[in-house]
């Protein structure tokens, strides 16, 4: 149970006077549509029964992953597609537990998959599957809003010390911490106006997706030579990379 005060208001704001400086609002904006649109494609796609989807509707889907794209056919290859439509079917079917359902598909995964073809994407893929077919249900959790084995991550930053975001015996724990944390930044965010670049919890997403894209800015300003910082892309342009709307998909 959260008892204490969960959201760093302050550095929240901070955050946001940073990112408007970097980003004009409606370009916020417009990052959120495309997240809409990202949704649709991925409600269309997984509209029928998941089990027939075949290797190129499969590619398709996780294409639209920020984590998985680039790893889309080593995916595929390792798991099989009949094991990975089955996995993603029990994941987006109702009457268990969401918790539940994320452990099952983590599970039936590591089982079928060698470890290398999932290294990057970990539970980055069950989340973007339920958020962005039910984003009003369910909530977004990548490796870079909070990464439990480096204990880093946006949600770390525009949150306090009082509660641990790695809370949970297992992934499906954890799931449910985040989204409860998450659903405490956007309450507070639309309150204090720093969450409204979208409705529901897009705003929240492209909020978080600038906190990490300015934290990767400040860090590796400091790390690299003038030329590597060159070569970094613009705050909006890796915002959209890492919500997977860089490239929308056709």
């Amino acid at each position: 149970m959260i008892t204490g005060p969960v959201v760093d208001t302050p550095s929240a704001l901070e955050f946001q006077r940073e990112i408007m400086g970097r980003i004009a609002e409606a370009e916020l904006h417009a990052i959120a549509a495309d997240l809409d649109r990202k949704s649709e494609a991925l409600r269309d796609l997984l509209s029928g029964d998941p089990t027939q989807l075949d290797r190129a509707a499969l590619r398709k889907v996780l294409r639209w992953v920020f984590a998985t794209r680039r790893r889309a056919d080593q995916i595929i290859d390792s798991i099989g597609p009949e094991q990975l439509a089955a996995a993603i079917a029990g994941l987006l079917t109702t009457g268990m537990a969401v918790e539940e359902r994320i452990d099952r598909f983590d599970g039936s995964l590591n089982r079928h998959a060698a470890q290398s073809a999932l290294v990057a994407s970990g539970f980055d893929l069950p989340s973007e599957l339920l958020h962005f077919t039910e984003p009003d249900r369910y909530w977004l959790w990548t490796r870079w809003i909070w990464d439990p084995a480096t204990r880093t991550g946006a949600l770390g930053l525009v949150t306090t010390d009082d509660w641990d975001l790695s809370a949970g015996a297992s992934m499906g724990a954890m799931y449910l911490t985040i989204g409860r944390v998450t659903a405490f930044v956007d309450e507070t965010g639309k309150a204090a106006g720093f969450t409204g670049a979208g409705p529901g919890l897009f705003g929240v997403d492209v909020l978080l997706a600038a906190v990490y894209g300015v934290y990767m800015h400040t860090v590796l300003q400091m790390r690299l030579t003038r030329e590597f910082n060159r070569v970094i892309p613009p705050l909006a342009d890796l915002v959209r990379r890492l919500l997977g709307v860089y490239h929308l998909e056709g």
